[in-house]
């Protein structure tokens, strides 16, 4: 990864211009064992050293692989760049490996495509949620994506809801549960907006942005309010038409880590959650 900054200001001193544009402090660190990982001008430069307007201030940072790559997966790509991927992660595959997953989730076919590059996924998806799933390519576009995507999701509810609402319930960690989470009121603040798009005599079809980001954020405020996701088996949805959470992440809105464009990213609804409703 090399990254080149323009200098606009006068007095600062090179770690200043690499804060301002947003490089960590612990990418800083890294950069500063490297042997030429900060340079001014093409040369080797340190992090206290001044710099002047017009000079260029570039970082250069190899990375280390940390996953196998699995060539036999297939995940589509809606985008790529030389600082990131968007995919289309389909339902039933993990982002990251667990005991119970070596070598079939998202991070294993990323590494499968770049050998080099660490995985690094900015918006993390539940292993039965499918959609659209960002992965940055280096430490400095984690970083500048994580405070600058915005997600939209689609699902499928159990039972018919015909007017927007939201929900503002706090979410904590179920006892005695590493996974589960419940309602109750001295856990974290948690906020869900949603629309319905369209409903049948069994299941509503919703349109939901979170305002806050908790653990099974949709799947919890959407059971306690009476209409678990269909197919949540976890959380009361019925799972007769379904075998997984009807849950799409089906817009993602990027700014980019490097050219600031924004840009806007869709996935259709996949055909086991639309059945359901159209």
């Amino acid at each position: 990864m090399i990254l080149e900054f323009s200098v606009g200001q006068e007095g600062l001193a090179v770690e200043d211009v690499l804060k301002q544009n947003g490089v960590s402090r612990r990418l800083i660190l890294k950069l500063k064992r490297e042997p030429m990982g900060i340079c001014v001008n093409g040369n080797h430069a340190r992090t206290i050293d001044k710099v002047s307007v017009g000079d260029v201030v570039s970082i250069s940072h190899s990375d280390t692989k940390t996953l196998e790559g699995n060539e036999s997966l297939c995940v589509p790509i809606i985008y790529e760049d030389e600082y990131f991927i968007i995919f289309d992660k389909p339902g039933n595959m993990p982002v990251h490996p667990s005991i119970k997953h070596q070598g079939d989730t998202l991070g294993n076919y990323f590494s499968y495509l770049h050998p080099s590059l660490t995985s690094r996924p900015v918006n993390r998806l539940d292993r039965d949620t499918s959609g659209l799933c960002c992965v940055a390519k280096d430490a400095y576009s984690a970083k500048k994506l994580q405070y600058n995507i915005h997600k939209r999701y689609s699902a499928v509810v159990c039972g018919r809801i015909t007017e927007a609402s939201s929900v503002d319930l706090p979410i904590a960690r179920e006892k005695d549960s590493i996974i589960k989470r419940c309602i109750r009121q001295d856990g974290q603040e948690a906020k869900t907006l949603y629309t319905p798009i369209k409903t049948n005599d069994r299941y509503t079809l919703l349109e939901l942005t979170l305002i806050t980001g908790r653990t099974h954020q949709i799947r919890v405020h959407m059971s306690a309010v009476g209409y678990p996701l269909a197919g949540d088996d976890m959380y009361g949805g019925d799972c007769t038409d379904i075998h997984r959470q009807a849950l799409h992440c089906s817009h993602l809105s990027v700014k980019h880590p490097v050219t600031d464009e924004q840009m806007e990213f869709d996935s259709p609804l996949p055909e086991d959650i639309s059945s359901l409703i159209y």
